[in-house]
């Protein structure tokens, strides 16, 4: 890339001076173009003096006409060239001029790359382009390049920190990548960058708190409760911060004060990407509470998205050995991937067992992991004893292999049924 800049940039430099130099070195002073006029009426004056001559002497003009003529000559003659005129002294400056322009040609090009090396931006259009080809590589099949075109931004913008837009997108980057302890930190530099906004810095300290929260696999951290305690200072209803307390609210069954967390999120932010499933939270936790919901709060139908229906059932064996109230995650995860944060998530209670589910994008914990970005997915439901999402000792699981299928495919639901209970 740089060294294709600095081509293009010395054929722009020579072509701006030979604009320069092609008048210094080829154009013809008047004095010079009045004495080639000179010149050439001198050469015909002589020319026609000698045809008179001869004209004389053969006798085809007597003494008189001759005379006559010879003199009208010599009038035109010294009416071209005046007696009185002064040779002109060649300017001086014509070849201090030369000389400049000989300088012009080495130096320029030079000064020019030492200077831009000084005071240029070449930084900042590698970070461009960087950012350019990780905005054209968002497919799944190209994961390993994003993930070293992020380190390479990375490295720029460690020369560069101040550039708010590289860190916003390198977090993102390292989101899709699942790469999430990097991508919160990512999200603190931009923090720090940004802490004269206090809106855009708060942003910042939520996302790395997402981000930290998936790292830990649904964990409240001291890491990420630090995250989410930046971003409430700087702005107490910070939508990605009141989410995390929401859903953490709900795993704890404090349902009221998860409501509260998600209804501040639907009053300040009403068009959040996924507000019809926080609506739908708010009224599964009002329904945990034995109380139906308010009119305004009931979920708003969503655009239906790719996804997968599923029937979750519990094998018999088990069937006498898990309370009703046994919370029940059921998540999906896109298949290839280690861990990291899933790409829709459902909390129901076994008493609901078996139940028909459909996993789409009313389910994502995110706008940067849902279950439509993926072909096909790994679905887990796991009845968990302490409430927990993270497996223990004592939980029952199963796990299905699924397509990811746009909502028209239909067809029979994938079965999922829990029969292993998890050991050390």
């Amino acid at each position: 890339m740089t060294e294709t800049f600095w081509i293009a940039a010395t054929v722009f430099i020579l072509i701006a001076l030979a604009f320069v130099l092609y008048p210094v070195f080829f154009h013809r002073p008047k004095a010079r173009m009045d004495a080639d006029l000179r010149n050439q009426n001198l050469l015909a004056y002589k020319s026609r003096l000698k045809e008179l001559d001869d004209e004389h002497e053969a006798g085809i003009l007597d003494a008189e006409g001759y005379q006559q003529l010879k003199e009208e000559l010599a009038g035109a003659m010294l009416d071209d060239v005046p007696e009185n005129e002064q040779p002109r002294q060649r300017l001086a400056g014509r070849r201090s001029a030369m000389a400049v322009a000989l300088l012009a040609v080495l130096l320029l090009p030079a000064g020019a790359y030492l200077g831009y090396q000084e005071w240029g931006a070449m930084d900042r259009v590698e970070q461009f382009i960087t950012m350019q080809e990780m905005g054209a590589s968002g497919n799944d099949d190209q994961t390993a390049r994003m993930s070293a075109l992020a380190d390479q931004l990375r490295d720029r913008l460690e020369q560069d920190p101040e550039n708010a837009d590289g860190w916003a997108m390198l977090g993102q980057t390292y989101m899709r990548t699942e790469r999430y302890e990097d991508a919160a930190e990512a999200f603190q530099r931009l923090a720090a960058i940004t802490e004269q906004d206090r809106n855009a810095s708060s942003v910042a300290w939520g996302l790395s708190a997402q981000a930290l929260y998936f790292q830990s696999e649904g964990q409240m951290t001291p890491g990420v409760m630090a995250a989410i305690e930046s971003a409430r200072a700087l702005n107490p209803n910070e939508v990605n911060s009141l989410g995390l307390l929401g859903i953490n609210a709900f795993s704890q069954q404090n349902y009221r004060e998860a409501i509260e967390y998600w209804e501040t999120i639907v009053e300040v932010t009403p068009d959040h990407p996924q507000i019809a499933s926080i609506r739908g939270g708010i009224a599964e936790a009002y329904n945990r509470l034995g109380e139906t919901p308010p009119a305004a709060q009931a979920p708003e139908p969503a655009a239906p998205s790719a996804g997968v229906a599923l029937r979750v059932s519990l094998d018999d064996a088990f069937r006498d050995s898990v309370p009703g109230d046994t919370t029940l995650f059921v998540f999906a995860r896109a298949k290839g991937t280690s861990g990291g944060a899933p790409v829709a998530v459902a909390r129901m209670t076994a008493g609901v067992l078996p139940v028909d589910i459909r996993l789409d994008d009313s389910y994502a914990m995110s706008p940067e992991a849902t279950i439509s970005s993926a072909e096909e997915v790994v679905i887990v439901a796991r009845l968990s004893r302490s409430g927990s999402i993270n497996p223990q000792a004592g939980d029952w699981q199963g796990q299905v292999e699924a397509e990811v299928l746009p909502p028209e495919a239909g067809g029979e639901p994938v079965e999922l049924v829990i029969s292993q209970e998890l050991i050390d």
